[in-house]
């Protein structure tokens, strides 16, 4: 299940800019339509974007929670959304403002993997270890002992 869909990045994007971010096909569209198979190309290039954008999501959220998460906690979406937008325009040019955007992003997530930043989820609970170090011999193993090493 994607973070983020088509829809969410249009709340962030005009028509008219995703349309120019994703129409290889100089089709020139007035809008995107899921329901026209010709658009399929242009869609499939907002999924690749998103997919994109939640494997890395994954890579960073991974080292606190079990991913891929299963309900899309808000800060995740939002996340997914900017990171989305700048893949579709590392197809092209990408202004400074979506790298600003992008660098911001990463950086929350950084945090999240720091522990500083909570998904106001709790994560896995840590594997419970024993504190100790173990050991596969026992006293009756032992070489040297006070009386073996008597003399000397």
């Amino acid at each position: 299940m994607p973070y983020s869909t088509l829809t969410d990045i249009k709340k962030l994007l005009t028509e008219g800019k995703l349309i120019q971010l994703t129409d290889d096909e100089n089709l020139k569209p007035a809008t995107i339509d899921p329901a026209d198979p010709g658009h399929a190309p242009m869609i499939g290039r907002v999924d690749e974007a998103i997919a994109t954008a939640d494997a890395e999501i994954d890579g960073y959220c991974a080292v606190k929670y079990t991913v891929p998460f299963t309900s899309v906690v808000p800060l995740v979406k939002g996340l997914s959304v900017e990171i989305s937008i700048y893949y579709l325009y590392k197809r092209r040019t990408v202004p400074e403002k979506v790298e600003k955007a992008y660098d911001k992003a990463v950086a929350r997530l950084k945090d999240i993997s720091r522990g500083l930043l909570s998904l106001g989820i709790d994560p896995p609970p840590a594997p419970v270890s024993s504190g100790g170090a173990e050991s596969n011999k026992s006293v009756s193993d032992r070489v040297f002992t006070r009386d073996s090493l008597k003399g000397f």
